[in-house]
């Protein structure tokens, strides 16, 4: 292993309490430390790059583990939703029973998972979540992945998508959102739409994205281990997904993109431990600096995925989500 030529700073192994600042389900969940499998990703050691059989077994058992933990909890969405065919990867439609059928909103959803996790049955019931979240109907992407599939194939389907979205709303009546690497290919995808002439939405939700593949933003080092979800370097995945590409490419690391030439409206979403955390303020700033009407929410002491659902700041978390795709599709209706 090559040493790494930077500069560091040398820290005296120590303990990190569970902070009094969060609530008691909050510090329940920090006090369980590393979640494990299926929670924890990536596996450790990963597979090597070139051994495809050795991810798709990864990605088949992690999968598996997560509908075997959650069961019955998953949530099928039955009439509620449909499935259409883009050619070669399906988009499931989700209404929820109190959205009327003139009800013109529409949420544009990325799932998340490292680029390689997170579709077919997971897609699906992610997408009836998130349209309860949002209180509006949902397109989610089920994008072709890694190993099999490598960039740009997951943002060409998220493309796609947006495209037969188009077909059928107007820019303003569309919100697209992503988490984590879904956070990744939303707002990857705002700059691809608008570099091919399309218009944008409306606004864009950035849950904890990953906005800078280079992976040099310091909480990759500080947050390491802090984060019980994000418990390893995402470096195999990004690696994986890039194919060999240019990993400062804006449409692999938004960040570095051009962000002052119409990127819609933006909140964003992290944690004090969250791995993501730098990838999450700089994307920000970056955006701020360009002149973007951009929010920052930053939870105290939530990693990857907050609580995993089990705190109330996950709902006050949920709650914001819920504010700012309210305010933003009001604002269109009027415009």
């Amino acid at each position: 292993m090559v040493d790494d030529p930077r500069p560091t700073v040398h820290l005296p192994a120590r303990d990190i309490a569970v902070p009094a600042s969060v609530s008691p389900e909050a510090q329940a969940v920090l006090a369980r430390g590393v979640a494990g499998p299926p929670y924890q990703w990536p596996a450790s050691p990963p597979p090597a790059i070139d051994d495809l059989d050795g991810w798709r077994q990864m990605v088949a058992a992690q999968e598996k583990a997560i509908l075997e933990l959650f069961g019955g909890a998953l949530p099928p969405g039955g009439d509620n939703v449909q499935e259409i065919d883009l050619g070669g990867f399906p988009v499931y439609v989700v209404t929820p029973e109190d959205v009327s059928p003139d009800d013109r909103r529409v949420y544009l959803d990325i799932h998340g998972g490292s680029w390689t996790l997170g579709g077919g049955q997971m897609c699906r019931a992610i997408a009836v979540v998130t349209a309860t979240l949002v209180g509006a109907r949902v397109w989610s992407v089920d994008y072709r992945m890694p190993p099999d599939h490598r960039f740009p194939v997951a943002l060409d389907d998220c493309l796609a998508a947006y495209r037969a979205l188009l077909q059928e709303h107007r820019p303003e009546e569309i919100i697209i959102g992503g988490v984590s690497s879904g956070g990744n290919l939303a707002a990857a995808l705002i700059l691809r739409a608008r570099d091919e002439g399309l218009p944008l939405p409306a606004a864009v939700v950035l849950n904890t994205p990953a906005t800078d593949l280079t992976m040099t933003g310091d909480t990759y080092q500080t947050n390491l281990g802090l984060d019980i979800v994000l418990t390893a370097t995402l470096r195999p995945a990004i690696l994986l997904y890039a194919g060999g590409h240019d990993l400062r490419d804006a449409y692999l690391s938004p960040l570095f993109g051009d962000l002052g030439k119409g990127f819609p409206p933006t909140i964003l979403l992290s944690g004090t431990r969250d791995l993501l955390l730098s990838d999450t303020i700089r994307m920000h700033r970056a955006l701020h600096t360009a002149g973007v009407p951009a929010e920052l929410h930053v939870f105290e002491a939530a990693g990857h995925g907050m609580f995993l659902g089990q705190a109330p700041e996950d709902r006050e978390h949920a709650r914001e989500i819920r504010r700012f795709v309210d305010e933003h599709w009001a604002a269109a209706s009027r415009s």
